[in-house]
Formats: C-alpha cells, structure tokens, sequence
C-alpha cells in the first residue's frame, strides 16, 4: 500500500492541505571559503553562546556576519541562479534568510512549524564527513562547501556522519570538529512555481483542514512523527 502524506499548513487565516514533496532538489556551487576569523567566530558562538549538543540546529546572528563577510553577497547570487535554473524566477530574493549552525541533525520534518515553506539551503562549511539524509526518498547528499539544496519542510531530514546507518549522537562528541554552516530560505510553498518544482499538490484534504487548528503531518490518516534516530515515520503522541 502506498502511504499518503499530507501536511496542513497556515494560509493566510485559515489552515490548507497539501500532500509532500517527495523530491530532494540538490547541487554544488562555487562559493568562496567564509574568512577564517568569520569562522573562528562562528566556531566560540557555537561552544559559549549556542551551547550547541549532538543534534542541535540554531541560528546565528546574520547581520553581523555580514559585516564581515566580504562574499556573502556572491553567496546570494550564486544561490538565485541556481534557483532560476529549476524555473523559480525571483522568489529567492522576497524570502526571509537566516545563518544557521548545526552540530549533526537528529531526524525530523519541520512542518509542524513551516509548513508554508520550503527550505532552501547554502553549506558555506568544509567537507567534514557528513551527510543530509533523506529516508523517505534515499537520497543522502555529502555536505560540503558550496553543496545546495531544496526540500519541502514536512520531509524527514538528518545530518549523520557518513557512512553511518542513522543518527547517533557519539558521532558527534565535544572533541570532534563536525559543526556546519549554512544559510537558508524560506521560500513560499503556494508559489506556483516552488510546487511545481518539488511536485505539490494542494487541497488534497479540505475536510481535515478546516477542522484543525494547529499545522500538523498526517500519515495514512492519522498524525505522524519521525523517529530521531532513524528516521521512520511514527504515529504522533
């Protein structure tokens, strides 16, 4: 039997259905290394402010980053021509944009709190043996400065070290030089073409929705959860 997902998500006042893109949008791109006092700063935030533990992702002050960042503006541009070429015009540069770190990624979907988006992402980090992982598609993509991506937010994701079979939080021990830097945006999950690009489909439960009250991922009719650690989808509770 084939499963059925559907994410309902805030429109406007009221609550929509959609089903979930089942497609992981990926690429490299040439960007240059972040300056290494940038990252040396990125790296004391991480360990005195953050506190980041295995598994975390939290953002990072982006102004004053850029301030220091003499190729953030590339990094930008770079990022609305790949856009373009998978047809998406210039949705990139009317989304919200953050500076996030994360030290690995247990599994989760955002959709209970993006479920009006899609996640676009920059890795401005080096190759430090890690890989975003996708169960529900298979794809598993290196992460590495210059690797891009974009997904719909209610798809299970985790960054896992490479090479491993799911998440585990040893991998990533106070001693290991694993965090990753990536920018990200927010891109509007109802414009047309960000749906036709990850294959959405919207109203496909309005009954459900209209009696709601919270964004939520169902799975075959029921709510769902992912499990942290590998990734399988769960009954919610």
């Amino acid at each position: 039997m084939s499963q059925r997902h559907t994410s309902y998500f805030w429109s406007g006042t009221a609550l929509r259905s959609r089903s979930v893109g089942g497609v992981v949008l990926s690429g490299m791109v040439d960007v240059p290394a972040p300056p290494a006092r940038l990252v040396a700063d990125w790296e004391r935030d991480i360990a005195s402010t953050l506190f980041l533990e295995p598994g975390d992702v939290e953002p990072l002050p982006l102004a004053r980053a850029r301030m220091r960042w003499p190729d953030y503006k590339q990094c930008v541009q770079v990022m609305a021509e790949w856009t373009q070429t998978l047809g998406l015009d210039d949705v990139l540069a009317a989304s919200d944009i953050a500076l996030m770190a994360c030290r690995g990624a247990r599994y989760h979907h955002d959709g209970e709190q993006y479920g009006g988006a899609a996640f676009c992402n920059l890795f401005v980090s080096e190759d430090k043996g890690l890989d975003v992982h996708f169960p529900s598609t298979g794809d598993r993509i290196p992460l590495v400065r210059g690797t891009v991506l974009m997904f719909d937010t209610a798809q299970p994701h985790a960054v896992i070290r490479r090479g491993s079979a799911g998440f585990d939080a040893t991998h990533f021990a106070p001693d290991v030089d694993c965090s990753q830097l990536f920018l990200t945006w927010e891109l509007p999950i109802e414009n047309a073409d960000v749906a036709r690009a990850l294959r959405i489909d919207f109203d496909t439960d309005p009954s459900t929705a209209s009696q709601l009250n919270e964004e939520q991922v169902w799975l075959n009719g029921a709510r769902a959860s992912v499990c942290p650690d590998t990734g399988a989808w769960r009954a919610a509770g």
